[in-house]
């Protein structure tokens, strides 16, 4: 719907909006008439919005490198190469990773986020981190190609929040867990249940049965995480 995100990011990302004014701001909301979850949550990305700054402050450079910050570390503790630690052979595909861009990989919740992408300059949290995950772990593409289409059109765009974020979903991430993978029927399933999102973006789909639909949620999915197992959300 129309209210799924506050739309703050393009002006935090300038400086136009200050985010303690917002975090004042919903302080004030919660005290004068009820904490939820979405107060709870506008809070908690205002924290990763910092999170990421001191990240980029702390690792430098190492976020725009192939192996990011988790090569950093295992170059510090091995005499083995980044490459050979975490085991990753990332492809540069073009014509791969251009219908990814264009929303033409024939998966309709990726082809909807990328298109919404497109046209508006904006997606949502969730969006990013699937269509990130399936460019990671079931394309199997370099993530700086992902990162920077992402800087190219974002309108909320900041190199801490993306380039953070893009490490963490290449699995290069200063994070202690195991590869994340996002399982895109089940992330489906949570978020447009009904499948309006996709019908709205992908017109493809709008003569498609739901059976046909669902099947076709799969198609270039990994029944498991690239490069070996890790946790699916």
């Amino acid at each position: 719907g129309a209210n799924y995100s506050s739309k703050f990011a393009p002006w935090l990302s300038t400086g136009s909006l200050s985010p303690r004014m917002v975090y004042q701001e919903v302080s004030r909301y919660e005290k004068e008439r009820v904490k939820n979850k979405d107060t709870y949550w506008m809070v908690f990305e205002l924290t990763v919005r910092d999170y990421f700054r001191y990240y980029a402050l702390h690792w430098d450079s190492s976020i725009y490198h192939l192996w990011g910050p988790k090569g950093k570390i295992a170059k510090s503790n091995s005499s083995k190469s980044s490459s050979s630690v975490i085991n990753t052979n990332w492809s540069q595909d073009l014509n791969l990773f251009e219908r990814w861009r264009l929303g033409t990989t024939g998966n309709p919740m990726i082809d909807a986020n990328m298109r919404e992408l497109l046209t508006t300059g904006f997606m949502s949290n969730r969006g990013r981190q699937i269509v990130a995950s399936y460019l990671t772990r079931d394309l199997g593409l370099d993530w700086r190609l992902g990162a920077m289409h992402f800087e190219s059109l974002l309108i909320d765009h900041d190199p801490c929040s993306n380039w953070g974020n893009w490490t963490y979903a290449a699995g290069v991430g200063s994070d202690p867990r195991e590869n994340r993978y996002f399982s895109i029927p089940k992330q489906t399933k949570n978020y447009d249940p009904k499948h309006e999102y996709i019908r709205h973006w992908v017109e493809e789909m709008n003569g498609v049965s739901e059976q046909q639909l669902r099947n076709q949620l799969t198609r270039g999915c990994r029944k498991q995480t690239f490069g070996g197992g890790g946790q699916k959300s």
